[in-house]
């Protein structure tokens, strides 16, 4: 159980798979690095080209993972997109005592059953500016088959409509990243609204 008061200092960062979370949340961790700590994930996913177990996630394979989720060692959990996805406590707990804030990526489903976990969070939606956009972002990754970008845009529908219930949206536009950085940095109470 994490105390209320200490909840205020965790920001729940969610939206489409694509749109940019990943990136606005290390460039704000990147500018910040005494104040602000991503939570590692841990996840059943293979890495990708450019991330490294205990940076990016930690990998686990499927029985692993169970264990973690057995003894009780995850906040929340979801199987997505045939992977299965955690935040274990222990990245939130130990950096809300260093007096750090706290940032979890997590999918819409994940960001729902953290609001009743975790009630005093704040939560922030990440929307594109549109689902071309999306799609381009997807398709530059180069992870992902033609298949299973639709399969993430078809799921984004869905994700953009839970949005409303989001305490912020920020919204990533192209080629203007340094307007959504700032604007989460100003969430964060890193900086005052110009």
């Amino acid at each position: 159980m994490i105390e209320k008061d200490k909840q205020s200092n965790i920001y729940i960062i969610s939206g489409p798979s694509g749109v940019g979370k990943d990136t606005l949340m290390d460039i704000v961790a990147n500018n910040h690095p005494d104040t602000v700590h991503i939570a590692i994930t841990a996840t059943t996913r293979k890495p990708r080209t450019n991330e490294s177990d205990g940076i990016n996630h930690y990998f686990y394979n499927e029985t692993e993972f169970k264990n973690l989720i057995n003894q009780n060692l995850l906040i929340e959990w979801a199987k997505v997109y045939d992977n299965f996805y955690g935040v274990p406590y222990s990245e939130i707990t130990n950096n809300l005592n260093l007096g750090k804030k706290v940032l979890l990526r997590v999918d819409v489903q994940g960001a729902n059953r953290l609001k009743k976990i975790i009630p005093h969070s704040k939560f922030i939606f990440i929307n594109p500016e549109s689902e071309d956009d999306l799609m381009l972002r997807l398709k530059k990754r180069h992870e992902n088959s033609d298949v299973d970008i639709q399969n993430r845009i078809k799921e984004s529908r869905k994700e953009i409509k839970e949005a409303d219930w989001f305490d912020y949206i920020v919204v990533n536009y192209p080629d203007k990243i340094d307007k959504a950085v700032e604007e989460l940095t100003i969430l964060l109470g890193l900086i005052k609204w110009k």
